[in-house]
């Protein structure tokens, strides 16, 4: 399982059993909420209507009170009002009046006229000095037929000698309960989706963040060239900052190792030559042989000279893990700017250069391309049988640029093949010297570079000739690094 999915799962888990009791407790608190609000408005109700029939009570006159006939005729007004949502067609109010005895000796609804309530505890209580309410079903298997009734005293100075109840049904404000209810959801489960949606963000951001180092470490650790991606300004680029200073530090210290060996195996014959040359120059010797061994420390020191330059260049490059400067370059330009760096070598060998009439740009650093193409140029250039062609051959494609330099010559020995990109391979001329090994190896990094690749293979002409063709391959779209600078 994905760390982001594991974040994500932890996150939405805790998110939504908080949310799942908070909600519970929501929704379980509007019941009594509502009905807290409806006692209260009984309780106002009451003691406004006791303190109405008060002087009619003194007085005997309950039955003729005009008030009381006004009540009695409240419940039939026809009403059709909507109150939050909520449409309300009756009114469900209902007052009864008791004596000092308990007795019903009046009913709104004309219902229970006569009967004794001394023992509801509405009246109960509220006979004896204290707060009178009750809740009681109509049904007494219908928890919806609960209606609430709430009393107060009808005072005589300070005698009680009465007690008006207010009495309203519950399920006259179900809806409103169950219309807080539903809204509260609702608004929990977009609450709920939203944070969701947050958490996919977030886990998202963390996801394409560590893959993105994932993929940067799986590129360092084939050796491919690759530049850490931007990562922010957060625990995540920090990391992504150590893994890359840990890299060059690593890289840095091997690369060290590995060219100081190689370098002191390369340098071993040179010397040695040299050595050997000067030992032989102290003693006498005819003038002939003497100019033979100088002409020879003069090529060995040449060759040094060239061997050290090169592997600086290629040193350089190789540590290089982005091109810092991208232009886009006329193909045909290119090429013509080639022909010219090699005229004179091709006129010593009487060797022809065929450059195709192409119209189209490149996208990289001129001077790495023009020195990469320029050792494809070289090497052909030795290993061509003396007055033949070679050719540049360009292939377009949507995604790729081909350029390939073709050269009729020896073949490549197939043990060499897999061998001639590495640090000072190479084969001998024809003259029978060696080059520094390096120039193909030069060119690979610069493809490496532009994110294409290099080849080399043996071909048959038509006329059953050797060719050698070496091709460059370059995506068309190149992007610039983030942490470049782009010439223009």
């Amino acid at each position: 399982m994905k760390i982001s999915f594991r974040i994500l799962l932890g996150y939405f888990l805790i998110l939504g059993l908080t949310a799942w009791f908070g909600l519970r407790v929501f929704v379980e608190e509007v019941k009594p909420g509502v009905r807290a609000t409806l006692e209260d408005t009984l309780v106002d109700t009451a003691q406004l209507l006791a303190e109405l029939v008060t002087d009619d009570m003194k007085n005997g006159q309950v039955s003729q009170s005009k008030l009381i006939d006004r009540l009695q005729h409240f419940a039939q007004r026809n009403v059709d009002v909507k109150a939050n949502g909520v449409r309300k067609l009756a009114l469900t109010y209902r007052v009864t009046i008791t004596n000092a005895q308990g007795i019903v000796i009046f009913d709104s609804e004309q219902r229970d006229l006569g009967k004794d309530y001394s023992q509801w505890n509405d009246v109960f209580l509220t006979l004896r000095g204290k707060y009178g309410a009750r809740s009681t079903r109509a049904d007494p298997f219908d928890e919806n037929s609960t209606v609430m009734h709430v009393a107060a005293p009808i005072y005589d100075a300070e005698k009680i000698i009465g007690v008006l109840t207010v009495a309203k049904p519950i399920a006259t404000i179900t809806p409103f309960i169950e219309r807080s209810q539903n809204k509260i959801l609702r608004r929990g489960a977009w609450l709920l989706l939203g944070s969701l949606a947050i958490g996919i963000g977030f886990s998202f951001w963390l996801s394409r963040s560590l893959r993105r180092l994932q993929n940067y470490a799986t590129a360092v650790e084939k050796g491919d060239k690759v530049a850490l991606p931007t990562l922010g300004k957060n625990e995540i680029g920090e990391l992504g900052k150590a893994l890359e200073s840990m890299r060059t530090k690593l890289e840095g210290k091997q690369y060290v190792e590995q060219l100081v060996h190689t370098l002191a195996h390369e340098l071993k014959s040179p010397i040695a030559a040299i050595q050997g040359a000067t030992e032989l120059l102290s003693d006498d010797m005819p003038l002939a042989d003497r100019q033979r061994f100088v002409s020879n420390i003069a090529e060995q020191n040449q060759r040094q000279k060239q061997l050290i330059e090169k592997l600086l260049e290629l040193i350089k490059l190789e540590q290089q893990q982005a091109l810092h400067q991208i232009v886009s370059i006329g193909c045909a330009a290119l090429l013509e700017q080639i022909r010219v760096d090699f005229s004179r070598r091709l006129e010593q060998k009487k060797l022809r250069l065929h450059i195709p009439n192409v119209d189209m740009q490149l996208r990289g650093d001129v001077l790495l391309l023009r020195q990469a193409l320029g050792n494809f140029i070289d090497n052909a250039i030795d290993f061509s049988d003396a007055g033949s062609e070679i050719r540049f051959e360009v292939e377009s494609e949507p995604s790729q640029v081909c350029i390939a330099v073709v050269n009729i010559g020896p073949a490549i020995p197939d043990y060499a093949l897999p061998r001639l990109f590495e640090r000072f391979f190479s084969l001998p001329r024809q003259n029978g010297l060696r080059s520094t090994g390096l120039g193909l190896a030069f060119v690979r990094e610069v493809a490496q570079l532009h994110g294409g690749s290099v080849q080399l293979v043996n071909q048959v002409n038509g006329e059953s000739k050797h060719v050698v063709r070496a091709t460059l391959t370059l995506p068309t779209e190149f992007t610039l690094p983030k942490n470049s600078q782009k010439a223009h």
